[in-house]
C-alpha cells in the first residue's frame, strides 16, 4: 500500500484514497477493496468480483484518461447492508464507451465485464471539480454468481 498518497477520513462503511494514475495502482486498489471488505467483514458477498470491477475501473482511468501524467485518480468505496458502490474519479472528460469486441481483440473488454457483473454502473461529471466518475454498483448476488 505504499503506492497509496493522500487517504481521506474514513466513515461508517466507507473508504477513499488517492492513488497514483500509474498501472501499478490497480494492483493496491485491488487490496485496498480486500482490506476495506476483512474489515468490514464483507469479503463473502463482495470480494472476488469487486476487486475485477475496481480493477477495470482503475486501468480504464489509467489507460484511458487525457490528462497529465501526475494528475491522481481518487477512489472511493462504499459498503451498505444491500450494496458495494465503487468509484473511480480522474480529471478526464471523456466518457467511456463500452465496446463490442471481436473474438480475436486482445483488449476492449472492460467495461463489457463491469456491465455484466455489476447491478448498474455509470459515469457523471465530478461534483465541484474537473473531470469524471466512473462507478459501479454490485450487489450480494452478483458477487456470488462470480
Amino acid at each position: 500500500m505504499s503506492e497509496m498518497l493522500k487517504e481521506q477520513p474514513e466513515t461508517a462503511g466507507q473508504y477513499s484514497c488517492w492513488l497514483p494514475r500509474h498501472k501499478k495502482s490497480v494492483p493496491t486498489a485491488r487490496g485496498l477493496l480486500r482490506d476495506f471488505l476483512d474489515d468490514h467483514n464483507s469479503t463473502e458477498p463482495f470480494g472476488f468480483t469487486g476487486e475485477l470491477v475496481l480493477g477495470e475501473l482503475v486501468t480504464n482511468a489509467v489507460q484511458h484518461a487525457r490528462t497529465p501524467r501526475d494528475r491522481l485518480l481518487y477512489v472511493r468505496l462504499a459498503l451498505s447492508a444491500d450494496d458495494l458502490r465503487l468509484e473511480v474519479h480522474d480529471a478526464g472528460t471523456q466518457q467511456p464507451v463500452l465496446r463490442h469486441t471481436n473474438a480475436d481483440e486482445q483488449c476492449g473488454r472492460g467495461l463489457w465485464l463491469v456491465s455484466e457483473l455489476a447491478l448498474r454502473w455509470g459515469c457523471s461529471p465530478r461534483p465541484g471539480g474537473v473531470g469524471k466518475a466512473v462507478w459501479a454498483v454490485l450487489g450480494p448476488q452478483t458477487g456470488a454468481a462470480a
